[in-house]
């Protein structure tokens, strides 16, 4: 479907809603796909990516941190009912995954879900999910990176039988000073991402595979010393248990929208881009019910509980020796890596969509003419982000990863209803099933999990929303570039990539 003379599918001028006024400041969608190119070439990116690499960096992005470290501490919370607190966050991510591959395949653009508040809630509602993306994307990247050292250090005692100083590779809070190997991970992923999209994927590719093929791994080692009276009491400690281990489980699926920031550099994106979502989550749910059965079923939820690097301690006490662990703790460390990879990915592309409507510094949308990457852009999420991975502990960032996504999460579930009701002629390559009622649930399964994270971590999340309404207020609206701002004359005189 073609941009309109107007930009408007319903023939407004830009900058108008379906029947409000340019001060609601809502982009349609056939204008964010019209100023990125992403019907052609997206703004100097370059379509390099299939389904099936697509997929595999959709895996890359989820499978990590969450299943490797974050396992064990739902277990302490669930007990041997983790794995229906796995379901229950699945449950969560199944449902937004129709409203992402619906909205991914309407607005095939890098912005994910910051694009999509845009062309259906607003400027002020689009800037805040951005926002919140900052805890998504790159606050997640060091969670994510904080629990590299973990894994590493595992490797390297099985290999080497030494290991790094616990003060330079765990966490602040659990023995650690500053996490080295955190920032490490980071850099690497930096530099592999400058490089170009095509290299990043093929590297995504080949460590989706290696990881997959390690939790396979485990299930099979797990399941031969699997014993049904480690299930009992199942839960332990009731629903609470269950749904707070489910707020923690979370965690481990966050990423799978991040298929949807590779919009302008997906081969037909309208239809590539909502099956990867939906292939992505479905076999990361099968795989991850898997991985905690066995693990429980191996050893008892007390043995497991709050035990770093557990996917290598029951390996090694099933088999009796340090070589099945190491094994684990390898793909691990691919697995964490490739995480940092796809997800600083995802960070640069919504910050990419940001800039160009001006409503962060213009830097964050010059694409190299030589790499077709965001350079600039990528290096400054990397160091931004490698400080908090390397001295604030894991559980802090954890949680508050956690709230902010589902937050995202409900926002873009709305987004799916308001966007049939403003636009109701417009195409998409994918439709969410019985609606409205599956993004509704989907609301609601979010503020479920999101009340499970406590009282302090929503007093942070409260904290962290009023310092991005001051931002939007103090820069972003008055440099919006659809409302005129500064921004938008700036941009006159050179374009992004000047």
């Amino acid at each position: 479907m073609r941009p309109s003379p107007t930009g408007d599918p319903a023939g407004q001028p830009a900058g108008r809603t379906a029947g409000g006024p340019r001060a609601s400041r809502v982009k349609s969608p056939e204008q964010l796909v019209a100023e990125s190119g992403g019907d052609l070439e997206g703004h100097g990116l370059r379509r390099t990516m299939g389904l099936f690499q697509l997929v595999c960096f959709g895996v890359g992005a989820i499978v990590g941190t969450g299943i490797f470290v974050g396992l064990s501490d739902s277990v302490a919370e669930a007990g041997p009912a983790v794995v229906v607190s796995f379901l229950l966050a699945a449950a969560t991510c199944v449902v937004t995954a129709f409203a992402f591959a619906e909205l991914g395949s309407a607005i095939p653009v890098s912005g994910s879900s910051y694009s999509f508040a845009y062309a259906t809630l607003g400027e002020p509602t689009a800037f805040l999910v951005g926002w919140c993306l900052l805890l998504e994307y790159g606050v997640s990247v060091s969670a994510v990176a904080v629990g590299w050292g973990q894994y590493l250090n595992e490797l390297l005692e099985s290999l080497v039988g030494a290991r790094l100083p616990e003060a330079l590779s765990a966490p602040p809070g659990d023995g650690g000073v500053v996490n080295v190997p955190a920032v490490v991970v980071i850099g690497l992923a930096a530099v592999l991402l400058v490089r170009g999209v095509r290299e990043s994927a093929r590297a995504t590719a080949v460590m989706a595979v290696v990881k997959i093929a390690v939790l396979v791994l485990f299930c099979a080692i797990a399941f031969t010393a699997f014993e049904a009276g480690n299930l009992a009491p199942f839960a332990a400690h009731g629903v609470a248990g269950i749904t707070s281990g489910a707020s923690i489980a979370f965690f481990s699926y966050i990423g799978f929208d991040a298929v949807t920031t590779a919009g302008e550099e997906v081969r037909d994106p309208r239809r590539n881009v909502p099956l990867a979502v939906l292939i992505c989550i479905g076999a990361v749910t099968v795989l991850y019910c898997l991985v905690a059965l066995a693990a429980v079923g191996a050893l008892s939820a007390d043995a497991v509980a709050d035990q770093p690097a557990a996917l290598s301690l029951i390996v090694n006490e099933v088999t009796g020796s340090s070589f099945g662990g190491g094994v684990i703790a390898f793909g691990a460390v691919v697995a964490i890596a490739s995480v940092v990879l796809a997800v600083l990915y995802g960070q640069t592309r919504v910050l990419m969509s940001m800039s160009r409507d001006g409503l962060v510094p213009r830097i964050f949308e010059r694409v190299s003419p030589r790499t077709a990457t965001p350079v600039a852009n990528t290096w400054i999420v990397a160091v931004v982000f490698a400080i908090p991975a390397a001295v604030v502990p894991l559980e802090v960032v954890l949680n508050l990863t956690t709230i902010g996504t589902l937050a995202v999460m409900a926002v873009v579930n709305v987004a799916v209803i308001a966007l049939r009701r403003r636009y109701p002629r417009l195409e998409a390559g994918f439709r969410a099933p019985l609606f409205p009622f599956v993004p509704a649930l989907g609301v609601l399964l979010c503020l479920y999990l999101m009340w499970g994270t406590g009282g302090r971590t929503w007093a942070q999340f409260a904290v962290f929303l009023v310092v991005g309404a001051v931002v939007y207020v103090l820069y972003g609206r008055r440099h919006s570039r659809l409302a005129g701002g500064r921004g938008d004359r700036v941009r006159g005189r050179g374009g992004p990539g000047a």
